[in-house]
């Protein structure tokens, strides 16, 4: 049986079609997520990369991948079928990372442990750009450079797993469990991470937070 988290339940017929070899069906799934995982390219690819990597030509990379695993997969099944995508995603951004950094250039401290790996961190410059990313009016735009600084040096001073579990449900749309999941942690401290890091982030957004300075004084 699969493991079906409750954002994969309307994957079942898909998958049962693709089981049986239906190509339209595995397209279908991939064109399903291909917008949540170009945000997990977004989050978590190193900024000196950016400007020389697409993350449509990374996905494309990541969903050849799966093509070649999928029949293996289906056979057996250990996570829900987003996750796995999720999880190529994620096992391609780290070998980019590693080809393209020296060991002196990379640093660990900036992966996560994730399902049978290691991933690149989401950086703190790529939620705080997709946390302002609605703001529009004249009068938000002026004062956007000067939040989004504020929001970077809120999330530098997150312990790491909080501002992962922030990353995972706020912006890449995870479940709690899904979450959970990923980073090999109970459910219960997952949810208590999140509501920690998403007060702090609201407060931030809202201009009631207090500064670090303030908090140190």
């Amino acid at each position: 049986m699969e493991a079906i988290s409750p954002n994969d339940s309307s994957n079942s017929q898909l998958l049962s079609r693709a089981r049986h070899g239906d190509q339209k069906a595995i397209g279908q799934l991939l064109e399903k997520y291909r917008g949540r995982l170009r945000r997990v390219i977004r989050l978590r690819l190193d900024r000196r990369l950016q400007a020389r990597l697409d993350p449509s030509d990374i996905l494309q990379e990541a969903y050849l991948d799966a093509l070649r695993r999928l029949d293996a997969y289906l056979a057996k099944p250990t996570m829900p079928f987003y996750l796995w995508l999720r999880f190529l995603v994620c096992q391609k951004l780290h070998a980019l990372h590693g080809h393209h950094f020296s060991a002196k250039k990379r640093d660990a401290r900036r992966e996560v442990r994730i399902v049978h790996g290691a991933a690149p961190e989401a950086t703190s410059e790529a939620i705080a750009a997709l946390a302002l990313r609605s703001t529009s009016t004249p009068s938000e735009k002026a004062e956007r450079a000067g939040k989004r600084a504020l929001i970077v040096k809120a999330l530098s001073r997150m312990e790491g797993m909080d501002r992962e579990v922030l990353a995972m449900r706020h912006f890449e749309e995870l479940t709690n469990a899904e979450t959970a999941q990923v980073l090999g942690i109970k459910p219960s401290a997952a949810s208590k991470r999140y509501l920690r890091a998403a007060k702090r982030l609201k407060e931030i957004l809202s201009g009631t937070a207090i500064s670090p300075e303030e908090e140190g004084s």
